[in-house]
């Protein structure tokens, strides 16, 4: 993937239906290793009230804020705003705007789960967002993953 001189730093929006785990995950993920080359959004397209508890317990278990965190409703111009868009089971209700980069990950909803399946679910999306920033900025020296710290 490259960009333009106008879009120097890739834009990702991360896209499920609550947007309160999958896309919450990856985008404190990306901004935590991006170190400012990336911008990470997350989006729901039916928003929950706050992101999954379970979700911020694990994720602050790993030294990564959540406090910020809050849904916010997925619309085009977000997306339009955007060099990618990777959605998290959102299906047939995320906006397509052409153009933009779409990928799915076919991840399983943190919701509701216990701590070790949040846990499996969180490794899972640590390592495709590494990758994901591997490609998008391939002289990004990535930090070590979060998980190495447990």
């Amino acid at each position: 993937m490259t960009t333009t001189p106008e879009t120097s730093t890739p834009q990702v929006v991360f896209a499920c239906v609550r947007n309160g785990g999958r896309s919450v995950i990856s985008r404190v993920l990306t901004e935590h290793y991006a170190g400012g080359r990336v911008t990470a959004l997350s989006a729901g397209t039916q928003p929950g009230e706050h992101i999954h508890p379970e979700v911020a317990r694990a994720l602050e278990a790993l030294g990564l804020d959540t406090s910020r965190e809050a849904p916010t409703l997925l619309t085009r111009d977000t997306i339009a705003a955007s060099t990618m868009a990777i959605t998290l089971g959102c299906g047939e209700e995320c906006p397509y705007v052409p153009g933009v980069t779409y990928r799915d990950w076919p991840v399983a909803d943190p919701g509701g789960q216990d701590d070790e399946t949040v846990r499996a679910i969180v490794a899972d999306l640590d390592g495709r967002v590494r990758s994901l920033l591997a490609e998008l900025v391939p002289d990004l020296d990535l930090p070590p993953s979060v998980l190495a710290r447990r």
